[in-house]
């Protein structure tokens, strides 16, 4: 079986807006969703900006499960499912009967709820650990999270690709549905705001102090940030049958890793990456009209992207702009985010804009990465890129169904 792929429910939870309606405006508008951190203290900390999801009620987003029995990144995960599926307008009772799974990605997983158990067994000791917390630590319940919301009894399964995991979890639900193993999956990515990965990017010296400029001659670095993003894809046979509203279609996707360095991103592994993505989407370079970056805003990734994708088109790249210069890194669902706002732009016609944006650095390639303001023009084929740590590498392809 050979079946097209289409999505047809999006639900973002992010900074910068809840649902299709709040984020599309947020990206159309340029939203920054910035913000001082208030998930930890920030003290002894030079640089104390994030992505925060500040307005996050799960009791007002869920039905099935007890946001006391999950941790937020899990909670991210099953809230951003709910909107998607409410958003594709399916039966729940056909959902729940039906061959249908889940596919989250992650960079920390519940990493917040094993950050206050440490700090809990070292100020009380562990006879002060809430035991009941303990069982809330493994990173796989994203996933079973949203299959309980949802009341799937299809495959349940968490990725950890760090950077690029939404990209991962994007085509392994395309397979599923391309090959007839599901009906029906939801795919996507969460995150929370962590001291960890704060403290870490800061380390290396990659958090930027206020902003996150992707691309600009002047950026510093990136902005941790936090959310669930996720997709509702059927089969378009489905997808007619029901009647459904199809955002877009997916073409396909590329993955590779190249091992090259712990931190430092390849070109030619990128390169090699895009050109597979093309061939599995069967399209030619020329036919992509935007890339969603994964332009992180530090030196390094948005030199070697750049480069990429110069060469793999050419010498002609399309528009490329960046979403985290509004959302900060979301981490895991940074792709599943960059996913939505692509399908968005093919259903709506804009280019999300690269914020923050001055002058671009002159060390690379010439790009358009769509400065300041969202652009209105069609969209028929977006990428979407993702990269991560270990030379993780995974790109996706969506197009406009016709």
């Amino acid at each position: 079986m050979s079946r097209r792929v289409v999505i047809t429910g999006l639900g973002p939870v992010s900074s910068i807006g809840t649902g299709v309606g709040a984020f599309g405006e947020g990206l159309r508008t340029g939203r920054s969703g910035i913000s001082p951190i208030t998930a930890f203290d920030t003290t002894g900390f030079p640089h104390t900006m994030a992505g925060e999801v500040s307005d996050f009620d799960p009791k007002a987003l869920l039905e099935r499960i007890s946001p006391q029995d999950w941790g937020r990144t899990s909670l991210f995960a099953a809230a951003a499912a709910r909107l998607a599926v409410r958003d594709a307008g399916i039966d729940p009772t056909e959902l729940s009967r039906a061959a249908a799974g889940s596919c989250m990605g992650t960079t920390g997983g519940e990493s917040q709820v094993l950050e206050q158990l440490t700090e809990d067994s070292l100020t009380t000791g562990f006879g002060g650990v809430d035991r009941a917390r303990v069982a809330h630590v493994p990173g796989s319940r994203l996933a079973v999270a949203v299959n309980r919301e949802l009341g799937l009894s299809g495959e349940a399964l968490t990725l950890s690709t760090a950077c690029s995991a939404s990209n991962y979890a994007v085509g392994h639900a395309y397979d599923q549905i391309h090959t007839g193993e599901a009906d029906y999956v939801v795919a996507g990515g969460a995150d929370s705001v962590e001291r960890w990965s704060h403290a870490g990017f800061y380390r290396l010296g990659a958090v930027a102090e206020r902003y996150c400029r992707p691309f600009d001659r002047d950026r510093t670095g990136i902005l941790v940030g936090e959310g669930g993003a996720a997709l509702f894809l059927e089969s378009l046979d489905s997808a007619l049958a029901r009647g459904a509203r199809i955002y877009a279609e997916v073409l396909g996707y590329g993955l590779n890793c190249d091992a090259h360095h712990m931190t430092a991103p390849n070109k030619d592994s990128i390169v090699a990456c895009i050109k597979q993505a093309h061939r599995n989407a069967g399209i030619d370079a020329a036919e992509v009209d935007y890339i969603c970056a994964h332009g992180t805003g530090t030196p390094a990734n948005d030199l070697a992207e750049a480069t990429a994708v110069h060469e793999a088109f050419d010498g002609a790249p399309p528009p490329i702009s960046s979403v985290k210069s509004m959302l900060g890194h979301t981490m895991g669902a940074a792709s599943g985010f960059s996913a939505i706002a692509s399908v968005l732009g093919i259903h709506e016609s804009f280019l999300p804009p690269t914020t923050n944006f001055e002058t671009l650095d002159p060390a690379l390639p010439a790009i358009d990465p769509v400065p300041n303001e969202a652009r209105y023009q069609p969209v028929r084929v977006a990428q979407v890129n993702g990269f991560a740590f270990g030379g993780n590498n995974a790109i996706t392809i969506f197009g406009r169904y016709s």
